[in-house]
């Protein structure tokens, strides 16, 4: 990865990426779509090869990368942001991440490496066991 952004997101109803996965075919063939509030600032810096990075059940499992942002306007007449994302859910060493809310920015510096090609198939541990591993840097 060359860029310096990429933003962070808790997966909420997800236990892990392979759900996620399963949960995304509904669109198709077609990029996935994660609609969202509030509209990134820092929007051309995402857009130079940035990914979401997915947070379950506090642990850092994957990430996607972003393609757009598209305005989105819900049924309240609410102007949201969609956004647009590529279908290859990468898997990422497994970080800790104490909760929070929306989404936040996250560094090149600051973002885990994605797993070896050989270690991507593997299915992904429980998160409890993935945080317990990363508290004990043993990713």
């Amino acid at each position: 990865m060359t860029t310096s952004l990429h933003l962070m997101k808790l997966c909420v109803g997800a236990e892990g990426p392979d759900e996620l996965a399963a949960w995304q075919t509904r669109f198709g063939s077609g990029p996935a779509r994660h609609v969202t509030r509030m509209w990134p600032k820092r929007e051309a810096e995402l857009l130079e090869g940035g990914s979401i990075f997915w947070v379950f059940k506090g642990v850092m499992m994957a990430r996607q990368r972003i393609l757009a942002l598209e305005r989105v306007e819900g049924a309240d007449g609410i102007q949201r942001c969609g956004i647009v994302l590529d279908r290859d859910l990468v898997r990422v060493a497994a970080v800790p991440r104490r909760p929070f809310q929306g989404w936040r920015y996250l560094a090149a510096a600051d973002a885990p490496p994605d797993l070896p090609a050989g270690r991507a198939l593997e299915e992904a541990l429980p998160p409890a066991i993935a945080a317990a591993l990363a508290d004990m840097g043993l990713r």
